[in-house]
């Protein structure tokens, strides 16, 4: 079990809030967890949990706090996935990156935290774990089905930390197309690492939607999840 609190991230315009989960020793490195577009909701709380068991110190910024702070959606429907779109739509994205690297800085500064600091994210929060690996050199990253991550394919050469991303081989939002831009804009680039579920789809690990869950694809990716962390943000 970990131990969770708020957090509050001062920033211009105002204050974003954050979960935070401590693991039972009290202290370890620290991952930055990107949530979807359904917010800081059970299922990333959840994820927090998991990390946290593995000894990381996680913070899961709210990312939505300038267009509507608290906004969450606990399980995807066709109606609520249609009420996060509208809500993500609002964003500014070069803002939203901007408080991010605040909350990365953050969370380098907690007093729980001994180590490095890495990033992880899932969907809306996969394309920006990538840009923050871009733009704020975090000590590792990993991205989940990040749909935006071809669109910023240009920014790949940029990256300088291990990085992990995981794709569904039957992803509607990620085409195989677009897995293969980004497998192209990473040759050459030995810490930057490609798994794909053949029959994944979108969001297989979020185990709160019945519409996106696949726990086989879920399961294979968070054992390599596990070891990358493992491997190059180790907690022990």
């Amino acid at each position: 079990m970990s131990t969770t609190r708020t957090e509050t991230i001062p920033l211009d315009g105002g204050e974003m809030t954050a979960h935070l989960a401590v693991p039972d020793p009290g202290t370890g490195p620290g991952v930055l967890l990107v949530h979807e577009i359904g917010g800081v909701n059970g299922y990333v709380r959840e994820v927090a949990d998991r990390l946290a068991g593995l000894g990381y110190v996680v913070l899961a910024p709210d990312v939505l706090w300038r267009v509507q702070p608290g906004f969450s959606v606990e399980t995807f429907t066709e109606e609520t996935l249609g009420q996060a779109m509208g809500v993500v739509g609002q964003l500014d994205g070069e803002q939203a990156l901007a408080d991010l690297g605040a909350a990365l800085e953050h969370l380098r500064e907690l007093p729980e935290v001994l180590g490095g600091v890495g990033v992880l994210g899932f969907c809306f929060g996969g394309t920006y774990a990538y840009l923050v690996a871009a733009e704020y050199e975090p000590d590792m990253a990993i991205s989940y089905y990040g749909s935006g991550v071809a669109g910023a394919i240009d920014r790949a050469e940029e990256i300088e930390c291990p990085t992990l991303f995981h794709f569904g081989g039957n992803d509607p939002y990620l085409p195989i197309e677009q897995i293969e831009t980004i497998r192209d804009a990473v040759v050459g680039m030995p810490h930057v690492e490609i798994l794909v579920q053949p029959d994944g789809g979108h969001a297989f690990d979020n185990h709160s939607s019945e519409m996106f869950h696949q726990p086989e694809a879920a399961a294979a990716a968070w054992t390599r999840t596990t070891a990358f962390l493992a491997e190059h943000l180790p907690s022990a």
